[in-house]
């Protein structure tokens, strides 16, 4: 069984910063991603990242100010965001693909973390 633990979230000022973490167990891909679901919302691709070429992926309105990582190791993934803006809030949750990562679909999700960006 696949099972995607993140952690990290929490309340910050604007401008702060922020890193989630996304523990992965049961997964034996390499392609790990982070996404976001807003308060009345759509669910949107923030970070793709693959641990077979070590490529990443981000959508424009995060671009130069987070960051995604993997650790192989230890099979964590890593989400360092920077300079947060009011607009970052949202449920935040890692995802994982046999193939791919897609801002379009992923085959297994992880549990949110709330991440709250006061102004």
């Amino acid at each position: 069984e696949v099972q995607l633990q993140a952690s990290g979230g929490g309340l910050v000022q604007a401008g702060g910063s922020l890193r989630l973490s996304c523990v992965a167990s049961g997964f034996t891909g390499d392609d790990y991603g982070w996404f976001r679901q807003a308060p009345g919302k759509e669910r949107e691709g923030v970070a793709c990242v693959s641990n077979y070429d070590g490529s990443t992926y981000y959508a424009d309105s995060v671009k130069g100010r987070f960051t995604i990582s993997s650790d192989k190791a230890k099979n964590t993934v890593y989400l360092q965001m920077s300079s947060l803006k009011p607009e970052d809030t949202a449920v935040y949750f890692c995802a994982a693909d046999r193939i791919g990562c897609s801002f379009g679909s992923m085959d297994y999700w992880g549990k949110g973390t709330q991440v709250t960006v006061s102004s």
